[in-house]
């Protein structure tokens, strides 16, 4: 009876089986192909596409203006290479690496650490600068009454005192591998506290000032500057020796690699690469003032003390006020008192004819400034209303505020000679405006309204764009 009953329990498992098999048939195996991109690809889009993150040091948004390390070299590199720079941001710091293999962008410029787990996925760029990694620790409260030698009593001093203790990082940092290694070296384990990885390392500097966690690592140069703000923090505890900073590339984008590397080593010997590096890792004052101020979008949401005029006058216009923004900035970097050679003053260079026009008797108050300049604006805007492409439009519209409306009404009727497009600004009329610095050109019999120095309108729709997608980036709508 007992081999009957296993017999049974042995076919219903086996019958089981098979049906299970017969409607689940196995998974067929798909190879993964990986992404590939070289410099002869990127040359034929035209981007050089990078993978940033936000930081008070890489990439943020300072009084209107982007800035950063990183975001300063890689304009350089793209200019040196002839190829428009399309920034993608990362909210994931420990996923740097992976989004670089999968093809998100062609460079991660997050100055890395050069180490050997990391060489096994990505190739890393000769490097942009060294420093050491550091214990970041908070100093006593009272630490401003205490001699320095209590201080150092009161703090440790040794890596060999962190045995036992908490360390907080980021879990793929370079960072948490170096406690790893320290705790074997030293023959005793240091708990190590994993930190989220949409944490830069600027934040966790400051939950250490803040009392958030009790220790961190830091690259010295980042935790240097960041102390500056927060003199309550000490950074003078070495963990490791002198490390490579440097950018990374996929390993099968080797002509990429070489032409980086080939600028880098160029541009490092140039004095002008010292005063980037100085800027944002030494200047201690400049450090402090973005830290203080409002418009520092690490801290805020503002681009201006101007954005609530801004913001009401875009409305009238339906237009994005960051848009509007950006446009304010280029004429004026929101100088009140900005003046031209033309006679144009304010926000909006607005010019004494215009103001008139507008109904504005004071130009330099910026409530007027900016009502004034953006009424005249959306007549501009109205004016090109065959225009039904809403982008296009607003590029006509940029273009006659900088050179005049008749100007850009000229472009048109150049590109409708040469078989253009009249109705599409880039790659189209854009080509004609710069045509008609030329005496061939704006001497034809159809240009009504003779020379214009092309590459100022040009350059005013492409930069304006540039910054609007800056600010996008950076701020809430």
């Amino acid at each position: 009876m007992k081999n009957n009953i296993g017999i049974f329990v042995v076919l219903l498992v086996c019958t089981l089986f098979i049906n299970c098999y017969r409607d689940k048939p196995p998974t067929k195996q798909v190879a993964i192909k990986q992404f590939t991109r070289d410099l002869k690809e990127i040359k034929k889009d035209g981007k050089l596409k990078v993978l940033l993150a936000y930081s008070g040091t890489s990439y943020f948004l300072y009084r209107g203006k982007p800035m950063g390390y990183e975001y300063e070299l890689l304009q350089r590199l793209a200019d040196h290479l002839q190829l428009e720079l399309e920034i993608k941001i990362s909210s994931n710091l420990d996923m740097l690496l992976n989004n670089l293999i999968r093809g998100q962008a062609d460079i991660v410029a997050y100055g890395l650490a050069i180490t050997d787990d990391r060489k096994k996925v990505a190739a890393f760029t000769d490097y942009l600068y060294l420093t050491k990694q550091v214990l970041v620790q908070k100093k006593p409260a009272n630490w401003r009454k205490m001699t320095l030698d209590n201080i150092k009593k009161s703090i440790v001093q040794d890596p060999l005192e962190l045995i036992g203790d908490t360390v907080s990082v980021r879990e793929n940092s370079s960072y948490f591998k170096r406690l790893e290694n320290l705790s074997k070296e030293m023959g005793g384990r240091i708990i190590i506290d994993t930190l989220e990885g949409n944490l830069s390392t600027a934040e966790i500097i400051q939950m250490v000032a803040d009392d958030k966690i009790k220790y961190t690592i830091a690259d010295k140069n980042l935790a240097n500057i960041n102390s500056s703000y927060s003199p309550i923090l000490d950074t003078n505890v070495p963990v490791s020796f002198s490390q490579r900073i440097a950018w990374a590339i996929r390993p099968n984008s080797p002509q990429l690699l070489e032409a980086t590397n080939k600028w880098i080593k160029q541009y490092r010997k140039q004095p002008e690469y010292n005063v980037i590096y100085n800027k944002y890792f030494k200047n201690k004052r400049g450090f402090k003032n973005r830290m203080k101020s409002e418009f520092y979008s690490v801290n805020t949401n503002e681009i201006s003390q101007f954005d609530e005029i801004i913001k009401t006058n875009a409305k009238r216009m339906n237009w994005d006020w960051r848009l509007l923004a950006a446009l304010i900035y280029q004429e004026s970097n929101f100088k009140n008192e900005a003046s031209a050679w033309s006679g144009a003053v304010g926000l909006m260079q607005m010019m004494p004819g215009t103001a008139k026009d507008m109904g504005i008797k004071n130009r330099l108050d910026p409530k007027d400034n900016i009502r004034g300049g953006t009424k005249y604006l959306k007549t501009i805007h109205d004016a090109f209303y065959d225009i039904t492409d809403s982008v296009q439009r607003v590029k006509f519209t940029l273009a006659a505020y900088n050179c005049g409306y008749f100007h850009v009404k000229d472009a048109q009727k150049l590109a409708a000679l040469n078989q253009l497009d009249p109705n599409v600004w880039d790659g189209q009329v854009d080509q004609m405006i710069l045509a008609l610095t030329y005496p061939q050109n704006y001497n034809k019999e159809e240009i009504k309204y003779g020379y214009v120095r092309g590459q100022e309108p040009f350059n005013y729709v492409v930069d304006i764009f540039k910054r609007y997608d800056h600010y996008i980036r950076f701020i809430d709508e």
